[in-house]
Protein backbone atom coordinates (compact mmCIF):
# COMPACT_ATOMS: atom_id res chain seq x y z
CA UNK A 1 0.00 0.00 0.00
CA UNK A 2 1.60 3.77 -0.75
CA UNK A 3 1.78 5.54 2.10
CA UNK A 4 0.34 9.53 1.58
CA UNK A 5 4.33 11.10 1.40
CA UNK A 6 4.56 8.84 -1.22
CA UNK A 7 1.81 9.36 -3.20
CA UNK A 8 2.61 13.07 -2.84
CA UNK A 9 5.72 12.64 -4.23
CA UNK A 10 5.08 10.38 -6.94
CA UNK A 11 2.14 12.68 -8.25
CA UNK A 12 3.81 15.90 -8.20
CA UNK A 13 4.74 16.49 -11.93
CA UNK A 14 6.52 20.25 -11.09
CA UNK A 15 9.61 18.14 -9.25
CA UNK A 16 9.22 20.82 -6.55
CA UNK A 17 7.79 19.18 -3.78
CA UNK A 18 4.98 20.25 -1.72
CA UNK A 19 3.58 23.60 -2.62
CA UNK A 20 6.26 23.83 -5.30
CA UNK A 21 8.23 25.14 -2.90
CA UNK A 22 11.25 22.69 -3.93
CA UNK A 23 12.43 21.47 -0.65
CA UNK A 24 12.11 17.97 -0.85
CA UNK A 25 11.71 15.25 -4.14
CA UNK A 26 10.94 11.38 -4.02
CA UNK A 27 13.98 9.00 -4.63
CA UNK A 28 13.39 5.55 -5.67
CA UNK A 29 12.68 3.79 -2.61
CA UNK A 30 10.11 6.56 -1.18
CA UNK A 31 12.89 8.25 1.08
CA UNK A 32 12.87 12.48 1.05
CA UNK A 33 15.58 13.73 -0.61
CA UNK A 34 16.87 17.35 -0.22
CA UNK A 35 17.23 19.31 -3.31
CA UNK A 36 20.88 21.72 -4.07
CA UNK A 37 20.39 24.65 -5.21
CA UNK A 38 21.88 24.40 -8.33
CA UNK A 39 19.11 21.40 -8.79
CA UNK A 40 16.24 24.09 -7.97
CA UNK A 41 18.25 26.69 -9.98
CA UNK A 42 17.93 24.26 -13.22
CA UNK A 43 14.31 22.94 -12.49
CA UNK A 44 12.61 26.52 -12.48
CA UNK A 45 14.57 27.24 -15.85
CA UNK A 46 13.32 24.46 -17.43
CA UNK A 47 10.01 25.49 -16.50
CA UNK A 48 10.58 29.07 -18.59
CA UNK A 49 10.18 27.99 -21.61
CA UNK A 50 11.27 31.95 -23.24
CA UNK A 51 14.69 31.30 -21.27
CA UNK A 52 14.91 27.60 -22.82
CA UNK A 53 14.43 29.08 -26.31
CA UNK A 54 16.54 32.08 -26.14
CA UNK A 55 19.19 29.31 -24.50
CA UNK A 56 19.17 27.48 -27.82
CA UNK A 57 19.02 30.27 -29.53
CA UNK A 58 22.19 31.69 -28.13
CA UNK A 59 23.69 28.02 -28.27
CA UNK A 60 23.16 27.80 -32.02
CA UNK A 61 25.27 30.91 -32.26
CA UNK A 62 28.13 29.57 -30.44
CA UNK A 63 28.33 26.24 -31.87
CA UNK A 64 27.68 27.89 -36.08
CA UNK A 65 30.72 30.31 -34.66
CA UNK A 66 32.79 26.90 -33.51
CA UNK A 67 31.84 24.93 -36.76
CA UNK A 68 32.06 27.80 -39.40
CA UNK A 69 35.26 26.29 -41.02
CA UNK A 70 33.05 23.06 -41.20
CA UNK A 71 30.16 24.79 -42.46
CA UNK A 72 32.13 26.81 -45.20
CA UNK A 73 33.76 23.65 -46.21
CA UNK A 74 31.07 21.79 -46.54
CA UNK A 75 28.97 24.77 -48.23
CA UNK A 76 31.80 25.04 -50.54
CA UNK A 77 33.04 28.50 -50.26
CA UNK A 78 35.32 30.89 -48.01
CA UNK A 79 34.47 34.35 -47.21
CA UNK A 80 37.87 35.39 -48.80
CA UNK A 81 37.30 34.68 -52.21
CA UNK A 82 36.01 37.41 -54.93
CA UNK A 83 33.44 35.18 -56.63
CA UNK A 84 31.84 38.28 -58.36
CA UNK A 85 35.35 39.45 -59.53
CA UNK A 86 36.78 35.90 -60.78
CA UNK A 87 32.87 34.63 -62.30
CA UNK A 88 31.92 37.11 -65.12
CA UNK A 89 28.39 38.39 -64.65
CA UNK A 90 28.00 37.93 -61.15
CA UNK A 91 28.59 41.83 -60.50
CA UNK A 92 26.97 44.71 -62.91
CA UNK A 93 28.57 48.14 -61.76
CA UNK A 94 29.84 46.81 -58.69
CA UNK A 95 26.57 45.61 -57.53
CA UNK A 96 24.90 41.84 -57.75
CA UNK A 97 23.26 41.11 -60.96
CA UNK A 98 20.50 39.09 -59.76
CA UNK A 99 17.98 40.64 -56.88
CA UNK A 100 17.80 40.32 -53.92
CA UNK A 101 21.73 40.94 -53.44
CA UNK A 102 22.76 38.15 -55.42
CA UNK A 103 20.24 35.66 -53.53
CA UNK A 104 20.38 32.25 -54.92
CA UNK A 105 20.67 28.40 -54.42
CA UNK A 106 24.73 28.91 -55.08
CA UNK A 107 24.74 32.11 -52.63
CA UNK A 108 22.34 31.66 -50.05
CA UNK A 109 22.66 35.30 -48.55
CA UNK A 110 24.01 36.89 -51.99
CA UNK A 111 27.19 38.58 -52.66
CA UNK A 112 29.10 41.45 -51.18
CA UNK A 113 28.86 44.43 -53.30
CA UNK A 114 31.95 45.64 -54.87
CA UNK A 115 34.30 42.82 -53.65
CA UNK A 116 31.94 39.95 -54.77
CA UNK A 117 32.47 38.19 -51.58
CA UNK A 118 29.74 35.55 -50.31
CA UNK A 119 27.99 36.92 -47.79
CA UNK A 120 26.82 33.82 -45.57
CA UNK A 121 30.56 32.67 -45.47
CA UNK A 122 31.42 36.50 -44.04
CA UNK A 123 28.86 36.24 -41.77
CA UNK A 124 29.37 32.89 -40.02
CA UNK A 125 33.24 33.84 -39.33
CA UNK A 126 32.20 37.18 -38.56
CA UNK A 127 29.95 35.39 -36.02
CA UNK A 128 32.61 33.33 -34.88
CA UNK A 129 34.92 36.68 -34.74
CA UNK A 130 33.12 38.81 -32.68
CA UNK A 131 32.24 35.72 -30.20
CA UNK A 132 35.76 34.61 -29.11
CA UNK A 133 36.67 38.23 -28.91
CA UNK A 134 33.29 38.71 -26.37
CA UNK A 135 34.28 35.64 -24.43
CA UNK A 136 37.55 36.15 -23.99
CA UNK A 137 36.79 39.96 -22.77
CA UNK A 138 33.82 38.87 -20.44
CA UNK A 139 35.97 35.86 -18.82
CA UNK A 140 38.92 38.57 -18.09
CA UNK A 141 36.63 41.24 -16.74
CA UNK A 142 34.36 38.30 -14.44
CA UNK A 143 37.90 37.55 -13.00
CA UNK A 144 38.99 40.38 -12.36
CA UNK A 145 36.00 41.78 -11.10
CA UNK A 146 35.62 38.70 -8.45
CA UNK A 147 39.42 39.21 -7.19
CA UNK A 148 38.93 42.74 -6.42
CA UNK A 149 34.91 43.05 -5.39
CA UNK A 150 35.48 39.69 -3.29
CA UNK A 151 38.88 41.58 -1.89
CA UNK A 152 37.37 44.58 -1.01
CA UNK A 153 34.29 43.25 0.59
CA UNK A 154 35.95 41.28 2.75
CA UNK A 155 39.12 43.11 3.72
CA UNK A 156 37.81 46.28 4.27
CA UNK A 157 40.08 48.73 5.40
CA UNK A 158 42.47 49.90 3.29
CA UNK A 159 42.38 47.75 0.68
CA UNK A 160 38.51 48.70 0.36
CA UNK A 161 39.18 52.12 0.21
CA UNK A 162 42.16 51.93 -2.70
CA UNK A 163 40.03 49.34 -4.80
CA UNK A 164 37.32 51.79 -4.10
CA UNK A 165 38.64 54.97 -5.61
CA UNK A 166 40.13 52.88 -8.61
CA UNK A 167 36.77 52.04 -9.21
CA UNK A 168 35.32 55.29 -9.46
CA UNK A 169 37.60 56.80 -10.99
CA UNK A 170 37.58 54.66 -14.14
CA UNK A 171 33.62 54.72 -13.69
CA UNK A 172 34.28 58.42 -14.53
CA UNK A 173 35.85 57.94 -18.12
CA UNK A 174 33.32 57.91 -20.83
CA UNK A 175 33.37 54.23 -22.06
CA UNK A 176 32.55 54.68 -25.76
CA UNK A 177 34.82 57.81 -26.05
CA UNK A 178 37.64 55.98 -24.09
CA UNK A 179 37.13 52.92 -26.76
CA UNK A 180 37.64 55.02 -29.82
CA UNK A 181 40.44 57.05 -28.91
CA UNK A 182 42.54 54.51 -27.27
CA UNK A 183 42.39 51.57 -29.42
CA UNK A 184 44.84 53.83 -32.12
CA UNK A 185 46.59 54.91 -28.70
CA UNK A 186 47.47 51.53 -27.32
CA UNK A 187 47.81 49.98 -31.03
CA UNK A 188 50.52 52.55 -31.42
CA UNK A 189 52.40 51.70 -28.55
CA UNK A 190 53.02 48.37 -29.65
CA UNK A 191 53.44 48.80 -33.25
CA UNK A 192 55.05 51.20 -35.32
CA UNK A 193 53.16 53.19 -37.84
CA UNK A 194 54.78 52.50 -40.85
CA UNK A 195 54.12 48.62 -39.79
CA UNK A 196 50.95 46.82 -40.76
CA UNK A 197 49.48 45.21 -37.67
CA UNK A 198 48.95 41.59 -36.76
CA UNK A 199 45.39 40.42 -36.90
CA UNK A 200 46.34 38.72 -33.37
CA UNK A 201 47.81 42.26 -32.31
CA UNK A 202 44.38 43.93 -33.32
CA UNK A 203 42.73 41.04 -31.20
CA UNK A 204 44.73 41.39 -28.21
CA UNK A 205 44.52 45.27 -28.23
CA UNK A 206 40.66 45.16 -28.06
CA UNK A 207 41.23 42.66 -25.40
CA UNK A 208 42.94 44.98 -23.80
CA UNK A 209 41.04 48.17 -23.99
CA UNK A 210 37.31 46.60 -23.34
CA UNK A 211 38.81 44.81 -19.92
CA UNK A 212 39.87 48.11 -19.03
CA UNK A 213 36.91 49.40 -18.23
CA UNK A 214 34.44 46.27 -18.81
CA UNK A 215 34.53 45.01 -14.47
CA UNK A 216 33.89 47.63 -12.35
CA UNK A 217 29.73 47.57 -12.15
CA UNK A 218 30.10 43.84 -11.32
CA UNK A 219 33.13 44.56 -8.92
CA UNK A 220 31.07 46.87 -7.43
CA UNK A 221 28.05 44.81 -6.91
CA UNK A 222 29.85 41.75 -5.40
CA UNK A 223 31.93 44.27 -2.71
CA UNK A 224 28.27 45.28 -1.50
CA UNK A 225 27.18 41.56 -1.65
CA UNK A 226 30.46 39.87 0.21
CA UNK A 227 30.04 43.32 2.86
CA UNK A 228 26.92 41.80 4.22
CA UNK A 229 27.63 37.65 4.12
CA UNK A 230 31.22 38.48 5.82
CA UNK A 231 29.02 39.63 8.92
CA UNK A 232 27.05 36.63 8.70
CA UNK A 233 27.35 33.51 11.10
CA UNK A 234 29.06 31.16 9.23
CA UNK A 235 31.67 33.81 8.51
CA UNK A 236 32.08 33.95 11.94
CA UNK A 237 31.99 30.08 12.95
CA UNK A 238 34.83 29.78 10.18
CA UNK A 239 37.14 32.44 11.49
CA UNK A 240 37.08 30.72 14.66
CA UNK A 241 37.74 27.28 13.28
CA UNK A 242 40.67 28.71 12.21
CA UNK A 243 40.10 28.76 8.67
CA UNK A 244 42.50 31.34 6.83
CA UNK A 245 40.82 33.82 4.94
CA UNK A 246 42.09 32.37 1.41
CA UNK A 247 40.04 29.37 1.94
CA UNK A 248 36.78 31.50 3.76
CA UNK A 249 36.59 33.57 0.35
CA UNK A 250 37.20 30.09 -1.67
CA UNK A 251 34.94 28.14 0.23
CA UNK A 252 32.60 29.98 2.10
CA UNK A 253 32.09 33.38 0.18
CA UNK A 254 32.44 32.46 -3.76
CA UNK A 255 29.96 29.74 -3.38
CA UNK A 256 27.47 32.81 -1.91
CA UNK A 257 27.76 35.26 -4.93
CA UNK A 258 27.64 32.89 -7.88
CA UNK A 259 24.28 34.03 -8.56
CA UNK A 260 25.15 37.86 -8.89
CA UNK A 261 28.18 36.62 -11.22
CA UNK A 262 26.23 33.92 -13.73
CA UNK A 263 23.84 36.51 -14.05
CA UNK A 264 25.68 39.68 -14.85
CA UNK A 265 28.03 37.88 -17.17
CA UNK A 266 24.68 36.98 -19.03
CA UNK A 267 24.40 40.66 -19.47
CA UNK A 268 28.26 41.79 -19.79
CA UNK A 269 28.57 39.59 -23.18
CA UNK A 270 26.23 40.88 -25.36
CA UNK A 271 27.37 43.99 -24.09
CA UNK A 272 30.94 43.31 -25.35
CA UNK A 273 29.51 42.36 -28.48
CA UNK A 274 28.25 45.30 -29.63
CA UNK A 275 31.31 46.97 -27.98
CA UNK A 276 33.40 44.96 -30.95
CA UNK A 277 30.75 45.76 -33.51
CA UNK A 278 30.67 49.34 -33.44
CA UNK A 279 34.37 49.82 -32.61
CA UNK A 280 34.45 47.96 -36.42
CA UNK A 281 31.78 50.12 -37.54
CA UNK A 282 33.73 53.06 -36.52
CA UNK A 283 37.15 51.96 -38.47
CA UNK A 284 38.83 51.23 -35.38
CA UNK A 285 38.48 47.57 -34.86
CA UNK A 286 38.94 44.71 -37.26
CA UNK A 287 40.28 45.63 -40.23
CA UNK A 288 40.18 43.74 -43.77
CA UNK A 289 40.41 41.25 -44.55
CA UNK A 290 38.89 39.61 -41.48
CA UNK A 291 35.65 38.94 -41.19
CA UNK A 292 34.28 40.71 -38.91
CA UNK A 293 30.36 41.47 -37.80
CA UNK A 294 30.87 45.21 -37.48
CA UNK A 295 32.35 45.91 -40.36
CA UNK A 296 29.63 44.02 -42.58
CA UNK A 297 27.65 46.91 -40.91
CA UNK A 298 30.17 49.57 -42.03
CA UNK A 299 30.28 48.18 -45.58
CA UNK A 300 26.51 48.11 -45.70
CA UNK A 301 26.17 51.82 -44.46
CA UNK A 302 28.03 52.20 -48.37
CA UNK A 303 25.55 49.86 -49.85
CA UNK A 304 21.90 50.27 -48.77
CA UNK A 305 21.10 52.66 -51.41
CA UNK A 306 21.96 49.87 -54.14
CA UNK A 307 21.56 46.55 -52.17
CA UNK A 308 20.09 46.72 -48.76
CA UNK A 309 19.57 43.10 -48.46
CA UNK A 310 23.57 43.11 -47.48
CA UNK A 311 22.72 45.06 -44.39
CA UNK A 312 19.82 42.74 -43.60
CA UNK A 313 21.33 39.14 -42.92
CA UNK A 314 23.61 40.83 -40.18
CA UNK A 315 21.61 43.01 -39.19
CA UNK A 316 18.94 40.40 -38.17
CA UNK A 317 21.22 37.99 -36.80
CA UNK A 318 22.69 40.78 -34.43
CA UNK A 319 19.28 41.47 -33.09
CA UNK A 320 18.28 38.10 -32.49
CA UNK A 321 21.60 37.24 -30.86
CA UNK A 322 20.93 40.20 -28.68
CA UNK A 323 17.42 39.56 -27.45
CA UNK A 324 18.08 35.73 -26.44
CA UNK A 325 20.73 37.02 -24.44
CA UNK A 326 18.99 39.44 -22.74
CA UNK A 327 16.31 36.80 -22.27
CA UNK A 328 18.62 34.21 -21.03
CA UNK A 329 19.60 36.61 -18.65
CA UNK A 330 16.49 37.72 -17.56
CA UNK A 331 15.72 34.13 -17.11
CA UNK A 332 18.66 33.01 -14.95
CA UNK A 333 18.04 35.64 -12.77
CA UNK A 334 14.36 34.34 -12.32
CA UNK A 335 15.59 30.90 -11.93
CA UNK A 336 18.38 32.31 -9.20
CA UNK A 337 15.58 34.61 -7.51
CA UNK A 338 12.26 33.52 -8.12
CA UNK A 339 10.68 35.56 -6.09
CA UNK A 340 12.00 38.90 -8.17
CA UNK A 341 9.71 37.04 -10.76
CA UNK A 342 6.63 36.92 -8.54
Amino acid sequence: MTSPSQTAVQTDPSGLGPEGTGKIKGSKNGELVGRSPGQLMWIRFRRDRAGVISGCVVLAFFLIGLLAPVISKLYGKDPYTRYGQITPGLLVNGYPAQPNGGVSSEFWFGIEPGLGRDVFTQLIYGIRTTLYLSVAITLVSVLTAIVMGVAAGYFGGRIDYFIGRIIDLLMAFPNQLFFVAFVPVVGAIFVAPEDAMATWMRCLILILVLWFLGWMSLARLLRGTVLSLREREFIDAAKVSGASPARIIRRELLPNVMTPILVQTTYMLPNFVTAIAGLSFLGVGLVEPTPDWGRMFANAADYYRNDITYLFFPGVAMVIFIVAFNLLGDSVRDAFDPKRAR
